[in-house]
């Protein structure tokens, strides 16, 4: 199980990326691409051309952190947002934890949940 903080956003690079780039060359697809802050704290998901192979870079304390999965048999299914027209899309952490364990999220829609009104002063941060 995935546990982010509420604060940390999952990016998609929605264009098949050159999995064999480690640490820079993935951390530079994030600020060339993505257009995007790798030392940020978020999470950046790239896959590969053919969907059965994911990486994922994160800046943790200290360093970053690479976690790379793939498909003995099949495909990664992403949500339907996630398309070659758009350069990254925002996922929410429980769509990662379905993705990484092979659920299709499109068979499987998300009930509503609740969450708390945020204050107007951390809306302006």
């Amino acid at each position: 199980m995935i546990l982010l903080p509420s604060s940390v956003r999952v990016y998609v690079a929605t264009a098949a990326a050159n999995l064999r780039k480690s640490f820079e060359g993935l951390s530079n697809e994030v600020r060339c691409v993505l257009g995007d802050d790798p030392l940020s704290g978020h999470v950046f998901l790239f896959l590969n051309r053919r969907g059965c192979q994911v990486k994922m870079l994160v800046w943790t304390r200290g360093g970053f952190t690479i976690v790379h999965k793939r498909l003995e048999r099949g495909r990664f299914t992403f949500p339907e947002r996630v398309r070659a027209d758009a350069v990254r899309v925002e996922i929410d952490a429980h769509e990662l934890a379905m993705l990484l364990e092979g659920l299709d999220l499109s068979s499987s829609p998300s009930a509503r949940r609740w969450a708390p009104r945020r204050k107007a002063s951390e809306i302006a941060a």
